[in-house]
């Protein structure tokens, strides 16, 4: 049976992508596989991230979200806007189910994509 295994790729449009690359790579850290021309690809723990110029126009659109995880999102939020990253809001409660809460952080890349830091946290 041709079942859905795992997530092979996911793919993000930019505008510029030299702006792009050095978004992704520089200032969130992700390791960069390749790129070309009007691709780069990146390597977020297993699951690879495509940054490209929309081959055709209706590809042209913002992206659907990335929750990035990271272990301490206040940290994590005070070090990426350092380095210049634009926040929508601060990091936040979204959920609490269980002993866990789950909080988020928005911001947005070069290209006008939204995305979020995301951090699960085990509480008493």
């Amino acid at each position: 049976m041709g079942a859905i295994t795992k997530i092979g790729q996911i793919g993000v449009p930019a505008q510029d992508m030299e702006r792009a690359t050095a978004f992704y790579k520089d200032l969130l850290g992700l390791q960069l596989l390749f790129n070309t021309e009007t691709m780069a690809f990146f390597d977020c723990d297993g699951v690879r991230l495509l940054v490209s110029l929309p081959e055709k126009k209706e590809f042209a659109h913002a992206s659907s979200v990335l929750y990035f995880h990271v272990n301490h999102i206040q940290q994590a939020y005070e070090e990426y806007m350092e380095k210049g990253i634009v926040f929508i809001d601060e990091p936040h409660r979204v959920a609490k189910v269980g002993q866990t809460e789950t909080w988020m952080a928005f911001f947005k890349d070069t290209e006008g994509n939204v995305h979020a830091l995301m951090s699960e946290v085990a509480v008493n």
